[in-house]
């Protein structure tokens, strides 16, 4: 079986309120569940929070029978240059063809000297970005390896 490029993030809605974190992070952790990277964005009133784990379906099930409003979103992996200009590179390939980077963050801050980071874009366009990436020789992880990592 060929390694699939596609990582699924979990995404979980939070009230903004003390408490709510610390409740999301016991409830994986109770369950053998490791975060690999987060990100949130938050408004005054509610969060939503982005995980990267080593098993996105049962964290999904975890956290909703724990009562969390949770969804998985494909999420893309790269490899870049831990160098300045390195992401614009990358960024400046996929504006060429107009595909648009919803929003992106860090995962390890290094890998083999370079940064690992995560792009979200839209689901009609995945495929053809994965497409792009891999013809313009642009390191994509596996979502085997980044659970593994």
């Amino acid at each position: 079986m060929a390694a699939t490029r596609i990582v699924q993030q979990v995404s979980i809605f939070l009230e903004n309120k003390s408490g709510r974190l610390a409740e999301v992070c016991t409830t994986l952790g109770a369950h053998d569940i490791n975060i690999r990277a987060l990100c949130i964005a938050d408004t005054s009133d509610f969060g939503i929070l982005r995980l990267i784990v080593n098993d996105p379906a049962k964290a999904a099930s975890v956290l909703q029978q724990a009562g969390f409003s949770v969804g998985q979103t494909s999420v893309i992996a790269l490899q870049i240059p831990d160098r300045p200009g390195g992401l614009g590179g990358v960024l400046e390939k996929l504006e060429a063809v107009g595909i648009n980077v919803e929003y992106m963050y860090a995962f390890f801050v290094r890998r083999e000297g370079d940064a690992v980071v995560l792009f979200r874009v839209a689901d009609d366009v995945l495929e053809s970005t994965i497409r792009l990436l891999q013809e313009a020789n642009v390191p994509i992880l596996s979502a085997e390896d980044v659970y593994a990592l």
